[in-house]
């Protein structure tokens, strides 16, 4: 063999050598030289056309009937013993107990873990990894399980193109603070660094999750990081979960990917992957695009306020309307009464009484009896006058 053989032998061996460690042991990261970008480089999954996350274009997606409401199984019963929660460098983690699960898709899904991502704090760009239209909610919450009606371990199934099924939630921020999620962030300050862990107290799983569990989109994806394979059911939610943006704030800023013993402190933040071709791909929903149509709170108080005026308007308007109505009865009525009472006689003129004397009829009566003996009185006093005065004796 020649020296120019020789040379290429060498150079292939070393590059054998070098390029299969990485695919197993590569420490990868969202940016810098392993990030995203590089990702199909080292992990050969990552450059797959059935790649996630994705952005859900909601005209575009197909209404599948037999979509049904995911049942979460054990989500709430976490009895007594606590979870581990752990830093990895890339994001936080709780490992879920084997004994709760996820109804509602074709076959048994086993929970692993769950673990979320977020930004840089900053809401004007926000962390979540999947979009909808095109709009990047501020974090994500995944719940990760693997098929174990057909499938021994999570090892096994995240290979095989039905092996896993992980839930999506979109987060929020709001005023309000959820609760629910300080069972995770009120213990971020013991795991700052990458590699530690803590055990918290069991809570309810399911507080996490949305309330509407019937309405989601559906499709054939990936994991979201390396090794990237193509083994995922995605159940993406349509309702979001709000948290505060305090709380937002203290998941962005809290924890780091370096480890405790760094020379350099490293924030992890940003920590999601950019949305990925939908290629050949179908996204399902449960539900048609007019159920489904969401209102902001912006929107929700404006329709209640609108309500709640039209309605003080319109009673305005009918007590205006009766108030009238009754004012013109009352006008109406009070005018016949006038009318009645100064031109009834001029209308009736039978009905008229005659006109009264001054005197009654035995009044007149008496006063002719007077006047009858008035007058023999005087008869009498003219016929004593015209007869002789006796004379008296001297």
């Amino acid at each position: 063999m020649d020296s120019l053989g020789l040379l290429i032998f060498a150079v292939l061996l070393c590059f054998q050598w070098t390029a299969a460690p990485a695919t197993k042991n590569t420490t990868w990261t969202y940016t810098g030289l392993v990030g995203q970008s590089e990702w199909s480089r080292y992990f050969p999954d990552c450059g797959g056309t059935s790649q996630s996350p994705v952005d859900v274009v909601t005209t575009q997606t197909i209404y599948d009937p037999s979509l049904i409401p995911l049942t979460p199984l054990g989500y709430s019963q976490h009895g007594n013993n606590p979870f581990t929660l752990y830093n990895n460098g890339h994001t936080v983690v709780i490992e879920l107990p084997q004994w709760m699960g996820l109804g509602g898709l074709p076959w048994l899904f086993t929970a692993v873990q769950l673990h979320l991502h977020w930004g840089s704090g900053d809401l004007s760009h926000g962390g979540s990894e999947h979009t909808i239209n095109g709009l990047r909610a501020d974090a994500e919450l995944h719940v990760v399980h693997y098929n174990s009606d057909l499938y021994p371990d999570v090892t096994k199934a995240m290979t095989q193109s039905d092996g896993m099924a992980v839930l999506g939630i979109l987060i929020v921020t709001g005023e309000e603070t959820n609760l629910a999620f300080n069972n995770i962030l009120n213990y971020l300050n013991r795991i700052r660094h990458a590699d530690q862990k803590v055990s918290i107290p069991a809570f309810d799983v399911q507080s996490l999750l949305p309330k509407d569990l019937g309405r989601y989109y559906r499709y054939n994806g990936s994991l979201t990081t390396p090794p990237c394979y193509q083994s995922v059911i995605w159940t993406l939610f349509h309702e979001r979960v709000q948290i505060s943006k305090a709380q937002l704030l203290k998941l962005a800023t809290f924890l780091c990917s370096s480890k405790a013993d760094d020379d350099v402190t490293i924030l992890l933040q940003d920590n999601y992957r950019k949305t990925q071709p939908l290629n050949h791909r179908v996204v399902f929903s449960s539900f048609s695009a007019e159920s489904g149509k969401e209102l902001s709170p912006g929107e929700v108080t404006a329709i209640v306020i609108g309500v709640m005026c039209g309605c003080v308007g319109l009673a305005v308007i009918v007590r205006f309307i009766v108030k009238t109505i009754r004012f013109f009865k009352l006008l109406h009525r009070e005018t016949v009464m006038v009318n009645s009472s100064t031109s009834s006689w001029d209308v009736l003129p039978s009905n008229r009484p005659t006109s009264m004397s001054r005197m009654s009829q035995p009044e007149k009566a008496n006063e002719k009896k007077q006047d009858m003996a008035l007058n023999s009185t005087s008869e009498a006093e003219k016929k004593d006058e015209s007869l002789p005065s006796p004379q008296t004796e001297p």
